[in-house]
């Protein structure tokens, strides 16, 4: 009897961790300590609530598979150093140029007509709360086109995207040393790529419209601009705040 009782016991511990295992990776949302990276290039907007102090961060450093542009490394956080919880708040992730979102485990893709003017990919996720003191985190999977530029944007918005209370760029990453025979590229943050391709490839970058779109592109880096709340960016408020819902729906998300 004694034998079988242990038995059991094994068999629920075995069961207890198979289905840690099994939740794991569709845990979107890791919540321990402070967000990883730099907040370079980004700026509160709107005011938070009293007590709330959102800020975002990003890897200071990430790399490109030369063959495939799959990027490695490339970690998005939003922190609240505040003394106040934030309650619900929606966090974007939307990529420009040569920069492509592919995925943000446990967030919503934005439909390709509802995304802001000069960008290529989005991604909303729909935060709960963030506690104070605490940071939630995304691996965000991407790809890079090392023959353009390629920039990525942050903004932490309210739950009915009314409001912005930060916004992280468009920064760009990129290197100035770019070794095109290498397997991968490694890219820095706030760094302006320069293309290994040769000259006439660079126009490859949808023709002389880069340069166009950076007088309209919303950045909080050198030009100073927010991501604009115009036709396109309320779109993808929308889209945003219906990320939140569905996100708050999830069984896994509880507590």
């Amino acid at each position: 009897m004694s034998s079988r009782r242990q038995a059991k016991i094994a068999a629920s511990l075995l069961t207890a961790t198979i289905s840690t295992v099994m939740i794991l990776p569709f845990t979107a949302v890791a919540d321990d300590g402070p967000g990883p990276g730099s907040s370079e290039g980004g700026k509160a907007v709107d005011e938070a609530p009293a007590g709330v102090e959102l800020t975002t961060g990003l890897s200071k450093k990430i790399s490109a598979d030369n063959a495939t542009g799959e990027t490695s490394g490339l970690t998005a956080s939003l922190s609240n150093k505040g003394t106040k919880d934030s309650g619900p708040v929606n966090l974007l992730v939307v990529g420009f140029d040569g920069m492509t979102i592919k995925d943000v485990p446990g967030c919503s893709a934005v439909p390709e007509n509802k995304l802001p003017k000069g960008s290529n990919s989005a991604f909303s996720c729909g935060i709960k709360n963030v506690a104070a003191g605490k940071s939630v985190s995304y691996k965000v999977a991407a790809t890079f086109d090392t023959a353009k530029t390629g920039k990525i944007c942050l903004p932490v918005q309210s739950a009915d995207g009314k409001k912005t209370y930060w916004q992280q760029g468009p920064v760009p990453f990129g290197t100035t040393s770019p070794s095109p025979n290498a397997p991968v590229t490694p890219l820095l943050l706030g760094t302006e790529n320069k293309p290994a391709a040769p000259a006439g490839d660079k126009s490859g970058d949808k023709g002389g419209g880069k340069d166009t779109d950076r007088e309209t592109l919303p950045s909080t880096g050198p030009r100073d601009e927010v991501l604009p709340l115009g036709a396109a960016g309320a779109a993808l408020l929308a889209a945003g705040a219906a990320g939140l819902w569905w996100t708050s729906r999830k069984p896994s998300e509880a507590g």
